[in-house]
């Protein structure tokens, strides 16, 4: 273990700095005058000084305190045992927060972008890097504002004068740590602190108090430093350490960059922050008081729980770091705060909370979003109407009740509609007029009415990338959604003149595994009607038409045999008697009527049943594509949310017990 103390070049140049800064105050007194010097904050020195900054006085006391500084300043370095367990117990609610945590980062990154997990990505991060290191240290940081004395806490805390104070601004430039315990080193080494600006306490005196052996307390430079660099430092060094003390004093306890920049963001690390008030002996009769409780107040308007009778939250006291009053309280309540070690899983389980606080508009929905049975109905509606389900049924009826027509009328009126028929060549077997092209567009756009529909339905409440994810995969099924509809609506077609029982079980079967259709754009409504009647040519045949079939021949015959007995007796070959041939013949042309008629009434709830079949059919199978395409791509994500809702919901579910 290699000794690092001020017995080197770098005491040397703080002589040669000294000597500088005695010339400078020098040549401007009254630069050298002020609250500060006049109280000889930060210097170490007698407030009698006036103008001294408090180096000279050092200078003075160089000789005698060199030999302490030789024992106090070695540096910390790893002791080459091995580290100690996790600083995270197996039993934690911490743990499968973090396992949580970890899942639910997996889970977005597809749908979430990069930015929005950072701060998720970095805290699973530092988790996995602080489990490795030692958990009987416990790292904490004293931050504040330039002039706040912090860096005489400091010294106070370790009883040795570690840390360089005076009134240059600003004194410290580079984080630099005392650590009470060995081992310490890698943590240190994660917090960047070089080996030159490691520190223990003061043999005999802070080294010897029990309370804080596992302590490593980091000065850091001024949080409103001019300096750039010393402001990245602090921020880069507070998102590390188990703890921090906040050193203000009574002229910048109030500063917004502060609170605005500070205490407000991490209000909710309030179990793992000391808010010192400094420099109390300033202050006269009970105006200590009056500005403790100021700052109270402006804490509690930061959001940052005050911890008092017992409550958790921010520890909050006065003291005076260059008189030493108050600092033997700091001292224990540190000494209690380092040996519960608890600290870094205090610490780390606030930056879960953090991290949850920043993803939650991501994940949280307004209401119970999803697709209802109401919304899943309305689409097959839509997609019914779209794809000419009704119109099909419609055709499918009138279609069967002609094929009745057919079957039981009269040969007379069947013989008319073959004469018809033969003077139209071809019309028997000519393809149905094909719907107008804004009667398609109609039928197109009505589909992608019914996909933006549901596609809304679904996102509504959701947040806004899980809702997009939601719109894109209800667009991307819904491609080619129109042309398979319609090509769904001829196989049904098809199937009805094939297999009535069936009723198009093979275009279900098939369109609902999603096969594009090979027609593009074609009538969807329009030409319902005739597919419906092209495809139901051979509807099916109930029991009752062979008899009422036999019926009409008899009275065909009745008619043919009345008027063979009406020609004979006319013409002298049968024996005159008009009245029953009349009888006879009048009986097969009423009954010829009347057995049609009766056919037709018959026919009208077997033909309506077939219609609606028809339509039913239809209306399954567009809903059975239409559920393919886009309902269950839609439900897939939701399922997906529902599965990262869940996640986060085990990341939050400890946040006030877990710490």
């Amino acid at each position: 273990m290699t000794a690092v103390t001020d017995e080197n070049p770098g005491q040397g140049r703080g002589r040669n700095r000294s000597r500088g800064r005695r010339s400078e105050a020098a040549r401007h007194p009254r630069e050298a005058t002020g609250p500060d010097a006049g109280r000889g904050a930060d210097t170490g020195c007698d407030a009698d000084a006036g103008w001294d900054d408090g180096l000279i006085a050092r200078r003075a006391r160089a000789t005698r305190e060199e030999a302490v500084l030789e024992d106090a300043t070695e540096a910390v370095e790893d002791d080459g045992r091995p580290q100690v367990e996790a600083y995270v117990p197996t039993g934690s609610p911490l743990r499968p927060r973090l396992d949580a945590l970890r899942e639910l980062v997996g889970l977005s990154r597809a749908r979430l972008e990069r930015a929005a997990l950072a701060e998720a990505g970095r805290v699973l991060d530092e988790a996995a890097a602080r489990e490795r290191l030692s958990s009987r240290h416990t790292v904490v940081a004293i931050a504040g504002a330039s002039g706040s004395g912090k860096s005489t806490l400091f010294n106070a805390l370790a009883g040795a004068q570690l840390s360089e104070t005076g009134l240059r601004r600003p004194t410290t430039a580079q984080p630099l740590a005392c650590s009470w315990t060995d081992g310490a080193a890698g943590l240190l080494d994660r917090l960047a602190v070089p080996g030159r600006l490691r520190r223990r306490p003061q043999p005999g005196g802070a080294a010897a108090d029990e309370a804080l052996q596992g302590l490593v307390l980091v000065d850091l430079p001024d949080h409103d430093s001019a300096a750039r660099g010393h402001r990245d430092q602090v921020d880069r060094v507070l998102a590390l350490v188990d703890a921090v003390i906040w050193v203000v004093d009574p002229e910048k306890y109030a500063d917004a960059a502060l609170h605005e920049r500070y205490l407000r963001p991490l209000a909710g690390h309030a179990e793992v922050t000391f808010v010192v008030l400094n420099q109390i002996d300033r202050l006269p009769g009970e105006a200590a008081d009056q500005v403790l409780d100021d700052l109270r107040r402006l804490l509690d308007e930061d959001g940052m729980a005050v911890g008092e009778h017992g409550d958790p939250g921010a520890t909050v006291l006065s003291l005076s770091a260059l008189t030493g009053d108050g600092v033997g309280e700091l001292r224990e309540l540190l000494g209690r705060f380092v040996q519960d070690r608890t600290a870094a899983t205090r610490r780390l389980s606030a930056d879960v909370d953090a991290a949850a606080a920043r993803l939650r508009p991501v994940y949280v929905a307004e209401g119970r979003p999803g697709l209802g049975e109401r919304a899943r109905e309305e689409f097959a509606d839509r997609l019914a109407e779209a794809v000419g389900a009704a119109a099909a049924g419609q055709a499918a009826e009138r279609e069967w009740r002609r094929n009745a027509g057919r079957a039981c009328g009269t040969p007379w009126l069947r013989l008319w509609r073959w004469y018809e028929a033969a003077r139209q060549p071809g019309s028997r077997d000519r393809a149905p007029l094909a719907a107008p092209p804004e009667e398609r567009l109609t039928a197109r756009q009505r589909v992608e009415q019914a996909v933006r529909t549901v596609a809304d339905d679904a996102a509504a409440g959701l947040p806004g990338p899980w809702a997009q994810a939601v719109r894109e995969a209800a667009v991307h099924g819904a491609r080619g959604l129109p042309d398979a509809l319609d090509e769904l609506a001829g196989r049904a077609g098809a199937a009805e003149g094939r297999d009535a029982d069936g009723a198009g079980a093979e275009a279900l079967g098939s369109e609902a595994d999603g096969a594009p259709g090979a027609r593009g754009g074609a009538e969807a409504r329009g030409g319902a009607e005739a597919r419906g009647g092209r495809g139901a040519g051979k509807p099916p045949r109930p029991a009752w038409w062979p008899a009422a079939v036999l019926a009409q021949v008899a009275m065909t015959l009745l008619q043919i045999f009345g008027g063979l007995w009406l020609a004979g007796q006319i013409i002298g070959v049968l024996e005159p008697g008009l009245l029953t041939p009349a009888l006879v013949m009048l009986a097969g042309i009423i009954g010829g009527p009347l057995v049609e008629w009766s056919c037709a009434a018959a026919a009208r709830g077997p033909a309506r049943r077939y219609g609606q079949e028809a339509e039913r059919r239809l209306r399954e199978a567009a809903a059975a594509c239409g559920r393919a395409r886009v309902l269950d791509p839609v439900s897939a994500e939701l399922v997906r949310y529902r599965e990262v809702r869940e996640r986060y919901v085990a990341v939050t579910e400890f946040s006030t017990t877990g710490r």
